[in-house]
């Protein structure tokens, strides 16, 4: 049985370059509108004590 060799991500590598682009989850990701859900998020967040809201993606 032949087997795939094992490629280890490189330490500069982003997460986007691991992702198979042609997922349909991945495809997805593109169409989502972000800053909705960013804006949605936001005001459960608190600025003032140390949790201030973080980017959705």
């Amino acid at each position: 049985m032949i087997k795939k060799p094992y490629i280890s991500p490189s330490l500069f590598s982003s997460l986007s370059d691991m992702l198979n682009p042609s997922h349909p989850l991945y495809k997805l990701s593109d169409k989502i509108n972000w800053e909705k859900f960013d804006a949605a998020f936001r005001p459960l967040y608190c600025q003032h004590n140390g949790r201030p809201s973080k980017p959705v993606c």
